[in-house]
C-alpha cells in the first residue's frame, strides 16, 4: 500500500469448510488438501489413560477381577472390558491418539468395537 491509499474499512474472507458431527461434537472439517491443525481427541486420550492404568491394576493384583475393579471405578463391567481392550491396540494407533493423528474416522465409539488382534488389520478396520 501507498501511503496516500484508503484503507478499505471492510475485508471479506471466504474460508471452504463444512461442519461435521464427530463424537456428539461439531467440527469443522477443511477440503482436501488444506492442512489442519493437529488437535488430540481428549475422549480418546482419557479412555486410553483409563484402560492402561486399570491393566496395570489388574496385573499388580490389586483387584482379582474386572467385576471387582468396575465395582470399586463405579461403572459396568461390560463397558470396562470394551475400554480395557484399547490396551491391545497398535502401538502406531496409540501414538496417533495421543498426537492428535488418528484421523476423524478414528472415534471412541469406533475403537470400543472389537478390532483384529493383529495391528496390520487394525488401522484398515479403523479407517472403513
Amino acid at each position: 500500500m501507498t501511503r496516500g491509499a484508503l484503507i478499505p474499512e471492510t475485508v471479506t474472507l471466504h474460508v471452504p469448510f463444512r461442519v461435521v458431527t464427530r463424537g456428539g461434537r461439531k467440527e469443522m472439517q477443511l477440503p482436501d488438501g488444506a492442512t489442519q491443525p493437529r488437535r488430540t481427541d481428549n475422549t480418546l486420550v482419557k479412555a486410553l489413560a483409563r484402560a492402561f492404568r486399570w491393566k496395570r491394576m489388574l496385573e499388580l493384583g490389586e483387584f482379582a477381577t474386572i467385576g471387582e475393579l468396575a465395582e470399586r471405578e463405579g461403572i459396568a463391567p461390560s463397558y470396562m472390558t470394551r475400554v480395557l481392550r484399547l490396551t491391545l491396540l497398535s502401538p502406531d494407533i496409540v501414538e496417533a491418539i495421543l498426537d492428535g493423528r488418528q484421523g476423524p474416522e478414528v472415534t471412541l465409539l469406533k475403537v470400543l468395537e472389537p478390532l483384529p488382534s493383529e495391528w496390520g488389520q487394525q488401522l484398515s478396520v479403523l479407517r472403513q
